[in-house]
């Protein structure tokens, strides 16, 4: 690399509190997006910057972000007023974004206060919040707007810096009436920066709108780690069955190893495959759009400290071609998530994922790397897998081709896997698959949002002052979301491939005995009529008083 010099964030010239927070995070030298993008940043240019997801772009512009504010509050006294303004597609972004810039902070969180109004459900809090004019304001074009018409959020007279993150995505999101509009309660001067994943037609739109004379950052990497930290494989499989089978396989015999991530099309495919694998115990959860952002987070949270090795989820890219300036996730019934703010294919943060599986063919190659990008973060390894019909072969060509560039060699490598050692789970897979039909899909969805409803903080008030509908909702009829059958959940030793066997453990729950059948259990050795080996107190007569 040029500028050996310059490798460190120590030769940035950065506040001594900016280094201090970066030394706490353990980044002892910046990734290539931000050594490239934070000096220039530094010198007041226009940024259009592309890196590949997970190369460390919140930072990239955060840091200077903050060098700018901290220079402004060292000065002469300047009156307190919102001077960076950050844009993200999503609230799951907007929430990850205020994180990093308040980790980057904390060192100066009395100089620097950053507030957070993507939630609409919030407005009145946050009309609060903006009336003691933070420092930076983060959050998605439409509540931005709506703040800045509803005059709580001023911006004309006291924005210096404006961040679009993950630019490529906004359009697609709908966002692009909204963005215009925003645009007009912006002054004149502004230094801005524009971050993404790819340059598509919607970046280039967004470039004419927002930069002035911009630096272009064409990055030198791939848009995806190298094999030596990512392992791309592909698997082709003959019948939707066969995607079933190899995925009831692969982790049931605990071949996927770690926390992995399985991406599907739709929401039904979501509910589907999650009740298929509950047949053989093995516990997974489903990130739907359709829930609140507070339990979304809060699915992502066990993910992330271990309670679930598995989440299914939908990315933002399924849902259809972008339709510009139209809200997407309005679709046919069941099949799309509703908030159209609710993509989980980028940028939320899952921790330590080791493994990715493309259930479903991503629809695009944007939606392949957004989804890979996923694992092997921050030097970790991860490993893709992709599933492929051999109808999608052709499709999966495309994404191959584009994964390349240049280099002509095969990415997707394929995975070394014999269909024939797992045909003995082949009954199993077809028994737990006729188990999970649409009526039991429906009902799993519906138990989900019943539950949602019975613990809202939102409808607590409501039931208090109508307490006859929550007695129905509780005791509505019991919802049965698909016949577990318990022998499923056990794999015996004839049936594990020759190959693999003393390898591989299958999942093997551990019933804990309450206190009442360790009572019972208890009593039962302890009876005399059921065991010999009671040893009670020896019966002693009374003597008789003479």
């Amino acid at each position: 690399m040029e500028d050996s010099e310059a490798l460190g964030f120590e030769h940035m010239g950065l506040d001594p509190r900016l280094l201090q927070a970066v030394t706490d995070l353990g980044w002892s030298r910046p990734t290539l997006i931000q050594e490239k993008a934070i000096p220039l940043a530094l010198e007041g240019k226009d940024l259009l910057a592309r890196a590949r997801t997970g190369s460390g772009k919140t930072a990239a512009y955060a840091i200077p972000m903050l060098q700018l504010l901290l220079h402004r509050k060292t000065g002469p006294v300047v009156e307190q007023a919102v001077r960076g303004l950050v844009l993200v597609p999503t609230k799951e972004l907007a929430r990850q974004a205020q994180s990093m810039i308040q980790q980057l902070a904390t060192y100066c969180a009395r100089d620097v206060r950053v507030a957070n109004v993507s939630a609409a459900e919030d407005s009145v809090s946050q009309r609060a919040v903006l009336m003691e004019k933070p420092d930076v304001v983060v959050g998605t074009p439409s509540r931005i707007l709506s703040h800045l018409q509803q005059d709580s959020l001023k911006l004309r007279d006291s924005l210096e810096l404006l961040v679009v993150d993950e630019a490529d995505l906004l359009f697609s999101f709908g966002f692009e009436e909204e963005l215009k509009s925003l645009l007009c309660h912006l002054p004149r001067i502004y230094q801005a920066f524009l971050m993404s994943a790819t340059f598509n037609e919607d970046v280039q739109a967004l470039k004419e709108l927002i930069l002035h004379n911009p630096v272009t950052l064409k990055l030198q990497e791939s848009q995806l780690p190298g094999p030596d930290q990512l392992q791309q494989f592909q698997v082709v499989c003959e019948t939707e069955e066969d995607k079933f089978l190899l995925l009831y396989a692969l982790l049931k015999l605990s071949l996927i190893r770690g926390k992995s991530l399985l991406f599907v099309n739709t929401l039904e495919r979501s509910y589907r495959l999650r009740l298929f694998l509950e047949q053989f115990s093995i516990p997974t959860c489903v990130l739907n759009g359709e829930l609140p952002l507070r339990s979304r987070c809060h699915i992502i949270s066990q993910f992330n400290q271990g309670f679930y090795d598995c989440v299914i989820a939908t990315d933002a890219e399924v849902l259809g071609a972008p339709v510009k300036g139209k809200r997407r996730g309005r679709g046919p019934k069941g099949d799309k998530a509703s908030d159209p703010e609710a993509g989980v294919a980028r940028g939320i943060d899952f921790h330590h994922v080791s493994a990715v599986l493309n259930f479903d063919l991503p629809p695009t190659p944007e939606a392949y790397i957004h989804r890979a990008g996923r694992t092997a973060r921050a030097n970790n390894p991860g490993i893709v897998l992709t599933f492929v019909l051999p109808t999608e072969q052709f499709h999966l060509g495309k994404i191959e081709e584009l994964l390349s560039g240049e280099n002509r060699g095969p990415i997707l490598l394929p995975y070394q896997f014999r269909m024939e050692e797992i045909e003995g789970f082949r009954y199993r897979c077809r028994d737990a698959m006729r188990s999970v039909t649409k009526q039991a899909i429906r009902e799993a969805r519906l138990k989900e949002i019943k539950e949602e409803l019975l613990h809202s903080e939102k409808l607590k008030t409501y039931f208090e002052d109508n307490p006859r509908d929550l007695q129905l909702l509780r005791h509505d009829l019991p919802l049965h979301p698909a016949v577990v059958k318990p022998h499923l959940g056990h794999v015996p030793d004839y049936l594990v491939p020759p190959a693999l066997r003393g390898l591989v453990r299958p999942h093997k729950k551990r019933k804990k005995l309450s206190s009442s059948c360790r009572k019972a259990k208890r009593a039962k050795s302890q009876n005399p009529l059921r065991s010999f080996k009671h040893k009670g107190k020896k019966f002693r007569p009374t003597a008789k008083p003479s």
